[in-house]
């Protein structure tokens, strides 16, 4: 392990500045934390408002993640009060959790770890707690006591694993009291990870670093890992993947996003004869069971995965002394030797944290069953202790009540600007997963987050288009809605100076590229699970046509028929397919000032009387667009298809 702690960086920072850096060095190295694992923390004094001191803990607090923690998200608490608890015989989680929060000395504070009392435990100043894989690579084998022994010798205490909370607490209190000495700089807990510490974050990180860098040394000395050779990533059949997401959405009871990788790595993983035996032995630590379940599905069977989840269930909940609800029992894990590893979630964030925590585990899995003579989980029950945990849960009720379109991938053409681009940002607003699409090489970065994929695509090549709808299936499983916003506007010209090539690219980009897109779309949206939708940007001018404009109000009346006859055809597959007809939407690049200049003065109004020459006198904007867009693809309109719906202030001409 790389020591990178800069005092430069650091610099003058008080304790709980430091031990924010400090936290910042390990959480963003993900062989030691991922997601929000870890916890660090320092003791320092705290003054309240009457200029008391107190000698308090400040604690990693819950909802932060160390790759990017600052001062306010440590809580602090009276040391004195910490003591006091530890002193109790016995304290349920609720009670801790309860005593914890109301010792906390700033009101806005963030719920403190549940591992504070062992911080408060521990006689240092500083602690560093990570999750290293390395560190997990000695514990999770057969003779772990003896490994640690030949490893560190008697410089850390060793922990039974105990799940975390006040009985962990207790049973460091018992190790540390048989086990420390002078000498001690640092503590393993067997599954969980390392802890060390010091008078300052600076001393405890450099024996992190110290103890982390002399368990890569064994296993590099005894488990000599390899990394995988190049390896092509295999390209699979689109509705086979559609076909397994709309399985595992059944099974999960909701629409989820179903991520797929792959890789050299992966790939050798996967190709594996043992594959189901060493992947369904559990995870590294039980802190990953509530992102990952207990084990991955080999395979394809989710019928099978989901019977098999019902039975460790029944087999397990003996053990609360709590009613439990089996949680859905959908895998959030796959791994096929064809499709390779793929990862799950109610949200792209989800599964792309499922796939970090499996990105991880294969080379330890490979490392200790190759190297070391065999993998070692937590057994099961532990397991199902924690994945059932309440404390546990509360991670995942933090992140709120799923938006409405959560799950739901969407496919976005235009996606760059103007109303393509209204659309997919309240898509996204309203919790979709989306695939932007445009000729614009803008399009990747017109939004942030894991939930947008932004592919630079010319739709009028119909290749290029079908490789983008590739790379949304891949990047989010499936397809669920489609938004035509891609089009083109020519010059004004009149019949007698029609210009063949204008035509023929206007009919190429806002007809031929939709009728291909439906082609390819159409298998993906009859495998939907919550039932295809798509709505078409068409126009005014496909019904009340004006001068000028032959070759787009022709183009739009033509992509209006070819989605009636969408519509026809796709009902009896539940898909639903509508059309928005909008006109004079000033805020995309078609209006320029210039040009609203221009045609307000031909009729003798003013830019902003022209603007809103509609019978509701107001101004349409591109988010009025997005809005009814989004609504049509909403189950507030199960029961609408093939409609119609103009978009424009109301018009004389089109009533």
């Amino acid at each position: 392990m790389k020591d990178l702690w800069s005092d430069d960086d650091c610099g003058a920072a008080d304790a709980i500045g430091c031990c924010a850096y400090g936290s910042r060095l390990l959480g963003g190295d993900r062989s030691l934390v991922l997601h929000g694992g870890g916890n660090t923390s320092v003791k320092a004094d705290w003054t309240d408002i009457t200029g008391r001191t107190v000698d308090a803990l400040f604690v990693k607090g819950s909802g932060w993640d160390l790759a990017s923690i600052e001062a306010p998200g440590f809580t602090p608490l009276p040391l004195d009060r910490l003591h006091d608890l530890l002193g109790l015989d016995a304290l349920s989680d609720a009670d801790m959790m309860a005593e914890l929060s109301a010792a906390r000395l700033r009101a806005d504070a963030p719920q403190p770890s549940v591992e504070t009392l062992l911080h408060a435990h521990l006689p240092f100043r500083a602690i560093q707690h990570s999750h290293a894989d390395v560190i997990l690579g000695l514990t999770n084998v057969t003779d772990a006591e003896d490994t640690l022994a030949e490893v560190y010798g008697d410089d850390v205490v060793v922990v039974p694993y105990v799940m975390p909370g006040f009985d962990l607490a207790v049973a460091v209190r018992s190790c540390w009291d048989d086990q420390a000495h002078e000498g001690t700089v640092g503590m393993v807990l067997r599954h969980h990870g390392l802890f060390t510490f010091g008078e300052t974050t600076r001393d405890a990180y450099a024996r992190h670093v110290d103890l982390i860098s002399r368990a890569e040394s064994f296993l590099d000395r005894v488990a000599p890992h390899e990394p995988a050779g190049p390896s092509e990533k295999a390209e699979v059949v689109l509705t086979e993947l559609a076909d397994l997401r709309r399985s595992m959405s059944a099974a999960a009871g909701r629409p989820m996003i179903v991520s797929r990788h792959h890789d050299a790595s992966i790939a050798r993983f996967v190709a594996r004869d043992d594959l189901a035996d060493l992947a369904g032995r559990g995870p590294l630590t039980p802190d990953h069971v509530i992102r990952t379940k207990r084990t991955p599905m080999v395979g394809r069977d989710v019928d099978g995965f989901v019977a098999a989840y019902g039975t460790y269930f029944a087999r397990n909940e003996g053990r609360s002394d709590d009613d439990l609800t089996m949680l859905d029992p959908a895998p959030r894990v796959v791994l096929d030797p064809e499709l390779g590893l793929l990862t799950a979630g109610v949200t792209p964030k989800d599964a792309d944290i499922a796939a970090d925590i499996y990105r991880q585990t294969i080379p330890v899995l490979e490392r200790l069953e190759d190297g070391r003579g065999g993998y070692v989980a937590l057994d099961e029950g532990h397991l199902f202790d924690v994945e059932y945990w309440d404390l546990e849960q509360a991670k995942l009720r933090r992140a709120g009540t799923p938006k409405e379109l959560a799950g739901y991938i969407a496919f976005v053409t235009g996606a760059a600007s103007g109303i393509g681009r209204a659309c997919a940002a309240e898509l996204l607003d309203r919790g979709a997963a989306v695939v932007g699409v445009d000729l614009a090489e803008s399009v990747v970065d017109a939004f942030d987050g894991p939930a947008w994929l932004g592919v630079p695509a010319d739709v009028s090549d119909h290749d290029v288009q079908a490789a983008a709808l590739r790379a949304g299936v891949e990047r989010f499983g499936g397809l669920d809605l489609v938004v035509v916003g891609a089009g083109i506007f020519p010059g004004s010209s009149a019949i007698v100076d029609l210009d063949l090539d204008t035509w023929r690219l206007t009919m190429a980009v806002n007809v031929d590229s939709v009728a291909a897109l439906f082609r390819d779309a159409a298998p993906l949206l009859f495998r939907s699970p919550v039932g295809g939708r798509v709505a078409v940007i068409a126009s005014r001018n496909a019904t009340a046509p004006g001068k000028g404009a032959a070759a787009y109000s022709t183009s739009k009346a033509a992509l209006t028929q070819l989605a009636r006859v969408a519509a026809l055809e796709w009902a009896e597959h539940g898909v639903r397919v509508n059309v928005v007809h909008p006109d004079n939407v000033f805020d995309t690049a078609l209006w320029t000032d210039e040009l609203v200049a221009e045609r307000s003065a031909a009729y003798g109004l003013t830019p902003d009387e022209y603007k809103r020459r509609n019978l509701l006198g107001m101004e349409v904007g591109a988010a009025h667009v997005a809005s009814v867009v989004a609504e049509l693809c909403s189950d507030r309109f199960a029961a609408t298809t093939a409609a119609q719906v103009p978009i424009d202030g109301g018009s004389e001409r089109t009533i």
